[in-house]
């Protein structure tokens, strides 16, 4: 039978944060999962001493459910499995395992076996049929989103075609959702809730640098670009951003231009990489990656998560399969 992200994660509001790396640590995710929607830290590269240390302070954050959100095409298979094996060690049964994109079929079985609930984010028909036969929570993620892009089909055309494959499966939409009218279009078209991304991006709890959270609230549709210049440590997949002197000129030198902290240990940061500005960066952050949906256009203030989670509650259902309401 089929559920609302609410019921299948265990949450109020069938609301997903996406897990962006740098963005979404403990505080944000931990915000709202204690609002009532599936918060989400956003694992990326952190490994050792630096994952426990996130994962420590996430569990101290939030007895509700919350997830951690891995990249199995940045990591590969064998950091992966060590990854995913701290989580399972490292933190209570209420925390879930969220990946964007698809791992390899072993990981669905470890996680299964482990009694955790997965979330799976995808970009294509495909993908989001074979995740949704292992029992994935399915994200399938439109061109509209901001970050890496998983496929070419706009958000509800996605939606809508795994609907009609998968008639049963739990489905969240993702990409240009920064408005309760926005995410009740999303549901008219199938969806069981939805993820943001974006709107959360610009919430007080994330650890977006003050220019990017600022440039995001400014932005509208049309100063995004689809581009694959921030390619050192995520090469090969394309991502939308916002337009800069760096994806107008692909061309330069790949110099250091920054410094960036992550769980106390400094990183140079070079143009063309794929890490983003957070409150521990410096440098030239205006040529950074600025992730940023086409959902930026109804994101104008900085909130807090728990105001977000509030603003789309008023169209996501709970317990019971949505009814598109008027945002």
């Amino acid at each position: 039978m089929r559920s609302t992200v609410a019921a299948a994660l265990g949450v109020e509001v069938s609301l997903l944060q996406s897990g962006m790396g740098g963005v979404a640590g403990p505080e944000l995710a931990c915000a709202v999962s204690n609002a009532g929607a599936a918060g989400c830290l956003g694992g990326y590269k952190l490994a050792g001493d630096a994952l426990s240390a996130a994962l420590r302070r996430l569990t101290e954050g939030t007895d509700r459910p919350v997830g951690v959100n891995l990249i199995p095409e940045v990591v590969g298979p064998e950091e992966l499995d060590r990854q995913i094996a701290q989580v399972l060690d490292e933190t209570p049964p209420y925390v879930y395992l969220s990946l964007f994109g698809m791992p390899g079929d072993e990981v669905f079985d470890r996680i299964a076996a482990a009694g955790r609930r997965l979330v799976v984010q995808i970009g294509t028909v495909a993908d989001g049929v074979h995740a949704a036969e292992r029992g994935a929570v399915v994200v399938a993620q439109g061109i509209e989103a901001g970050g890496h892009l998983l496929g070419d089909s706009g958000r509800d055309e996605l939606v809508g075609a795994l609907r009609e494959r998968l008639p049963d499966a739990c489905i969240a939409a993702a990409g240009g959702i920064g408005s309760p009218g926005d995410a009740a279009r999303a549901l008219a078209a199938g969806a069981d809730g939805v993820l943001l991304g974006t709107a959360f991006v610009v919430a007080h709890e994330s650890r977006a640098h003050p220019y990017f959270k600022a440039a995001v609230t400014a932005a509208a549709g049309a100063d995004t670009v689809i581009s694959d210049v921030y390619e050192i440590g995520w090469p090969g997949r394309r991502h939308r951003v916002l337009a800069t002197d760096v994806t107008r000129d692909p061309k330069q030198a790949k110099n250091f231009i920054g410094r960036t902290t992550v769980e106390g240990k400094t990183y140079l940061v070079p143009r063309f990489s794929a890490a983003v500005p957070t409150d521990a960066t410096s440098g030239r952050i205006e040529e950074m990656a600025m992730y940023c949906g086409l959902s930026c256009g109804a994101v104008s203030t900085e909130i807090s998560a728990a105001d977000v989670v509030a603003e789309f509650a008023r169209v996501l259902s709970g317990a019971e399969v949505a009814t598109p309401g008027k945002g």
